[in-house]
């Protein structure tokens, strides 16, 4: 409802004997009010929107996920894997609680997995504990340490989650109610541990009474080793007597990508083709246990997408021209891209 609208509701409920221009008396009072209804019709389009679970977010969207027994994720802290060796380039094993620092994070000891391995926890929560590898600095002394490096990401760490990614898990669990052990409760139990991004269900993979899960992780990628133990360990804890629970990471299946573009004289090949290569990887994230293929035809709908790409030819993923089926536990993930001018 509008300012004008309003208003003209308002005036044209005032006699016509009275003055009812624009400067009078009657428009001059009757303006204001109008104004601020008007702005509480925009308000109060905001909070029907707030109400429904597909277009509410922040505070409200945790709201309504309450009524289901839901709750936002927090931010999670990364857990890296740690390598100590001594002055004479053996490993050596580290008190568990010592901190050490690298750039501007401090990262802390929390398992030993085996002598000179261990398992370490970022202090700071997020995504940033992610990113960086290298050389650990102590920050208490610990005799004969000769080098701490830090390795692989076992356990990512997660911002806190997402509106998209709470109101996914609010329709999971509304549309498909997870009872007794079904494939909706095994998604759940699932996307309830740290690092995982999805999962895919198998039933009866195996015969009678088996089933297997099939994880990823948030970037649509398989889940370390580390993650896939605590998912099976947490599943372990709530799985119905008798089932027979397998538990693996994805099979990542790399898709390689070749085209001839044609372009305007002067655009640079590179930038095209790390714009093209984003756009695909995003593509294939958007598949990952939702669509079985990966069509040929949306690959060069996205080349056409990219503005200085004119027209291409001899496309062909992995080799061949035809759609590449993947199985259910199987996700697609970007290889190489060759793109040549033609």
């Amino acid at each position: 409802m509008t300012f004008e609208t309003i208003l003209k509701q308002m005036l044209d409920k005032v006699p016509n004997i009275l003055d009812k221009r624009e400067g009078s008396v009657i428009y001059n009072a009757l303006a204001p009010a109008a104004v601020e209804l008007a702005q509480k019709y925009i308000e109060l389009d905001t909070f029907l929107d707030l109400v429904f679970v597909t277009t509410s977010s922040g505070e409200y969207l945790d709201r309504r996920a309450a009524e289901l027994g839901l709750t936002r994720h927090p931010a999670t802290k990364a857990k890296r894997l740690g390598l100590f060796f001594d002055s004479d380039n053996n490993p050596m094993d580290v008190p568990l609680g010592s901190r050490f620092s690298l750039e501007l994070l401090n990262y802390v000891v929390l398992e030993k997995l085996e002598t000179g391995r261990f398992v370490l926890e970022c202090e700071t929560p997020g995504e940033a504990g992610n990113k960086d590898f290298g050389n650990l600095i102590p920050i208490e002394t610990i005799p004969d340490l000769g080098v701490a490096e830090l390795a692989d990401v076992l356990s990512p760490g997660e911002e806190e989650e997402s509106d998209e990614s709470l109101r996914e898990r609010y329709l999971l669990k509304a549309q498909a109610p997870a009872t007794s052990g079904n494939q909706a409760h095994y998604v759940i139990w699932a996307r309830e541990v740290p690092g995982v991004g999805d999962a895919n269900v198998i039933p009866v993979w195996n015969g009678p009474g088996t089933v297997k899960v099939v994880l990823i992780d948030p970037d649509k990628r398989a889940v370390s080793e580390f993650v896939r133990q605590a998912v099976e360990d947490h599943i372990e804890t709530q799985r119905p007597i008798g089932a027979d629970v397998t538990v693996v990471p994805a099979t990542e299946v790399e898709i390689n990508i070749s085209v001839g573009v044609e372009l305007p004289m002067g655009v640079d090949i590179d930038e095209v083709r790390t714009v093209f290569r984003d756009a695909v990887a995003e593509y294939l994230k958007g598949l990952a246990f939702k669509d079985k293929f990966v069509r040929p035809v949306r690959i060069g709908n996205i080349l056409l997408d990219v503005a200085p790409i004119i027209d291409y030819e001899n496309l062909a993923i992995n080799g061949q021209t035809s759609n590449i089926e993947l199985a259910d536990d199987e996700v697609a993930v970007l290889g190489t891209i060759q793109l040549e001018v033609i």
